[in-house]
């Protein structure tokens, strides 16, 4: 049996839902973001080359090569030290903007980040 104080919530409920119908369709739509890329270095290559991400997202790069590389952007905003083979380097992306990177040890190797 359902009581008063049951049915009153759930009267409650459907109108909140109903006076903002939007509200939970925004947060859902911000959950939804990634807030981790994670980006692999093998064959002196990156991974993804270019990707779109959303303000606040941390991008991590794991070198897989049997060499060292390094993660530099090109305006100088992150390096990584040079990572050796199985490690890893992040930034997180806190201001829309596009973000052009490479490895300094092999320059030929680049990539762009493009925050939202």
């Amino acid at each position: 049996m359902i009581t008063l104080n049951t049915r009153l919530a759930m009267l409650a409920a459907i109108v909140t839902l109903t006076a903002n119908p939007g509200a939970n369709a925004q947060t859902s739509q911000t959950n939804a973001q990634p807030k981790a890329v994670a980006i692999t270095i093998d064959n002196f290559k990156f991974g993804v080359v270019s990707i779109e991400i959303a303000a606040g997202t941390t991008v991590t790069w794991t070198n897989r090569d049997d060499v060292p590389h390094t993660v530099a952007s090109s305006t100088k905003v992150f390096k990584s030290p040079p990572l050796d083979t199985e490690e890893s380097f992040s930034y997180t992306f806190k201001e829309p903007g596009t973000f052009e990177y490479y490895c300094s040890l092999h320059p030929r190797m680049v990539g762009k980040i493009v925050v939202k």
